[in-house]
């Protein structure tokens, strides 16, 4: 894994990963009908937890897939979800 992300930071691929804590130690902030209600972790509920994120520069959604397939294959099974970040080209939307 080490050497798929060094690659990918030198190549420009990867911008930047991290792994993230266990729920155990976040909360969940919900905000419903102007009322705040936080949650404590561990969230044992969940189907999904997100385990770590990667911000990754590609020219295309179908290059990004391609660099999501490569990692899967060295991280092993497992879901990843891609999602455009915002730039503040509003023809990007």
């Amino acid at each position: 894994m080490g050497k798929l992300v060094e690659d990918g930071m030198k190549d420009g691929t990867v911008l930047a990963t991290e792994g993230c804590m266990p729920s155990a130690k976040g909360a969940r902030v919900r905000l419903s009908n102007k009322k705040v209600k936080v949650t404590d972790g561990p969230f044992t509920e969940s189907k999904e937890v997100v385990g770590g994120f990667a911000i990754l520069h590609a020219n295309s959604k179908e290059e990004a897939i391609e660099l999501v397939k490569g990692f899967l294959q060295v991280a092993g099974d497992g879901e990843c979800e891609l999602r455009q970040l915002y730039d503040g080209d509003p023809s990007a939307a």
